[in-house]
């Protein structure tokens, strides 16, 4: 089958938080997001790079409804950086949760990036926690190694991924979304506005079949 995309060098495949805690049977399950595992198994045999993002959230995060008392999950706050949407306990540090899935096969990773861990602002992005203004440090690692395109797969389309996604676009990466290695959880239209968002900035969307799979 022929491939539209050829990833040499310059790009890299980001992984974003393919844990326990966002598939079927966790804290804060993404629908039927555990069938992007072997989706993503697949792809990753076909990038010299590969790099991982984690959720790595302190016990007493901001960002869990149950740290604010009579607020439940999936409500919003307002916090020092803004609207906040609050979520169920999830991906604590050092717990089951937060392990990445048992079955993802990716012996290549060269890099893993944790987000999320500053108990006070919460992190969707790969490139910036949520106040906008603190960096990860992904994107000079990126440039240092002389990647220039990113290709995103994980979860949830419509929150971390497609926030790391307009992020990266900003700072001037090509960026691919495969989208059949993505799921959401589209929260009150969130998916369709993301899709929007996504386009708008520039990023490609592709299918399997574009590399040949």
């Amino acid at each position: 089958m022929m491939s539209k995309f050829r990833p040499g060098d310059e790009a890299l495949l980001l992984v974003v938080d393919i844990q326990n805690d966002f598939c079927p049977g966790g804290a804060l399950a993404v629908p039927d997001g555990d069938a992007v595992v072997p989706v993503v198994n697949r792809l990753a045999a076909a990038f010299p790079h590969v790099a991982m993002t984690q959720d790595w959230h302190p016990i007493d995060h901001r960002s869990f409804a149950v740290n604010h008392p009579g607020k439940k999950p999936y409500e919003t706050v307002a916090l020092s950086y803004g609207e906040q949407v609050l979520w169920p306990v999830h991906c604590v540090q050092g717990s089951d949760g937060a392990a990445f899935h048992a079955k993802l096969d990716l012996p290549r990773v060269e890099f893993i990036l944790r987000k999320g861990c500053r108990r006070d602002i919460d992190s969707y992005s790969a490139f910036f926690e949520n106040d906008r203004r603190t960096p990860t440090g992904l994107a000079g690692y990126l440039r240092e190694r002389s990647m220039t395109r990113i290709f995103l797969c994980g979860l949830a389309t419509d929150f971390c991924v497609n926030f790391t996604a307009l992020d990266a676009r900003a700072a001037g990466f090509e960026v691919v979304l495969i989208d059949a290695a993505c799921r959401a959880i589209d929260l009150n239209g969130s998916l369709q506005a993301a899709h929007k968002a996504m386009a708008e900035a520039g990023v490609v969307v592709a299918d399997m079949s574009d590399f040949g799979l």
